[in-house]
């Protein structure tokens, strides 16, 4: 009889592949709120005329949460695992484009998950 093998089952093993930001590693998942896919940095190029400027009025590096406030005052929140809020201060201008979910702070992108 051979010895049994300490083998993962396929549930802990793709759940570790999903995203390392949790841990404080590089992000490895493109879903909403944590690294940008080079396609969606090439689609918010290509329509640029859906960017919505925005002013940061709260942002909690801990949580990842960011608060922006767009010229019309209208509120969007938006969430971010891969360190967007470390990046941004109240009252930095950043640009945001709602199709994509892109988070624009200079020449940085963060894909934003909107909350």
């Amino acid at each position: 009889m051979s010895p049994s093998q300490n083998r993962l089952t396929p549930a802990p093993v793709r759940q570790d592949a999903i995203c390392m930001c949790a841990r404080g590693g590089a992000c490895t998942s493109f879903a909403p709120g944590h690294a940008v896919h080079l396609i969606q940095a090439r689609l918010v190029a290509a329509t640029p005329g859906e960017w919505v400027d925005a002013i940061v009025t709260t942002a909690d590096a801990g949580e990842g949460s960011i608060l922006l406030h767009t010229l019309d005052g209208a509120p969007i929140a938006v969430w971010n695992g891969a360190g967007a809020a470390q990046h941004v201060a109240v009252g930095t201008p950043v640009a945001y484009h709602p199709r994509y979910h892109v988070l624009s702070v200079g020449a940085e992108r963060f894909n934003a998950l909107a909350l």
